[in-house]
């Protein structure tokens, strides 16, 4: 409905939830229920003369939904649309001295930034744009006495960022000089008594978390650290069987950003039905096999 308040309330991040849709159809086997030559003109109108892409036709460029139009583009065999140097050159030239990149122009800090950052120019096939050794040092610095990664250096240690830090150190190939039996366990220790898992101590369970925690578990080689058999029953228990989506927790309302965090995690634990995921890419395994993306695995000792 395009006169709807909840349509012009999520505009700013229309491209990632395209992405979230996209891929969870992809996940379920359906792809088709998405017209790709409309969807790719869609992506391709919010590119900005700079080379990063907004999240929406009258946004502004960041690097948050460069990285989202460039999956969808991935998903859908469709990358040589952009030019590769353009971007790369968007992405590179929002990196700080400390290694760190900004989201946008704006300056904003944060270690998603990093990981959109060197996950996008491995799409583009650039990493040597940017400097992959400082960007390790900055994430280095991230990682908290618990165990954990915050968003900056001295940041709180939460779920979201132990995803990006370890899924941009993988890609960096750096993964050895931050796993440890805290980091592990930190991450191990977010599932709670009803199976779903948290972001961070003495917070609720939240099905985003299925994704966030699981994959960095499976990154480096510990998935079966958590329970399976509780969690997957937690996510099942949080699907609107009217709607037909999933909610954060049970009995709340669904979104599309559950959704696919959701089928993530169940796609990550092997449920039947559903299409292998990449922990690191966060696409289907299909789709970074035809791409031939690289990222450092590690294998439970």
């Amino acid at each position: 409905d395009l006169t709807s308040f909840e349509f012009h309330a999520t505009e700013h991040f229309r491209m990632s939830g395209v992405y979230w849709g996209a891929t969870a159809l992809h996940i379920l086997g359906q792809p088709e229920r998405l017209d790709k030559a409309q969807l790719i003109a869609w992506v391709m109108s919010c590119q900005k003369p700079s080379g990063g892409f907004a999240g929406s036709e009258k946004h502004d460029a960041h690097l948050l939904y460069t990285l989202s139009a460039l999956q969808i583009l991935a998903l859908y065999d469709s990358l040589d649309l952009v030019d590769a140097s353009q971007v790369a050159a968007y992405v590179a030239g929002l990196q700080r001295g400390d290694g760190s990149f900004a989201g946008d122009e704006w300056g904003e800090i944060d270690t998603r930034f990093s990981y959109c950052a060197l996950y996008s120019l491995a799409l583009l096939r650039r990493l040597d744009a940017a400097n992959v050794p400082a960007a390790v040092d900055f994430l280095r610095q991230c990682r908290n006495f618990d165990g954990g990664f915050g968003a900056q250096p001295g940041g709180e240690s939460h779920a979201g960022q132990v995803f990006t830090c370890v899924a941009a150190l993988s890609i960096a190939g750096a993964l050895d000089e931050v796993v440890d039996a805290d980091l592990l366990g930190w991450i191990s220790e977010r599932q709670t008594p009803s199976g779903g898992l948290n972001g961070r101590p003495e917070k609720l369970q939240d099905v985003c978390y299925s994704w966030w925690a699981l994959s960095a578990l499976s990154t480096l080689g510990r998935l079966a650290w958590i329970d399976a058999p509780a969690l997957t029953a937690f996510i099942l228990g949080c699907q609107d069987l009217e709607l037909g989506g999933i909610s954060d927790r049970p009995d709340d309302a669904v979104d599309v950003f559950h959704t696919f965090f959701g089928l993530a995690g169940l796609s990550l634990l092997g449920h039947p039905g559903l299409a292998p995921i990449d922990p690191v890419f966060a696409l289907p395994v299909t789709t970074v096999t035809r791409l031939n993306l690289a990222a450092q695995r590690l294998s439970c000792a």
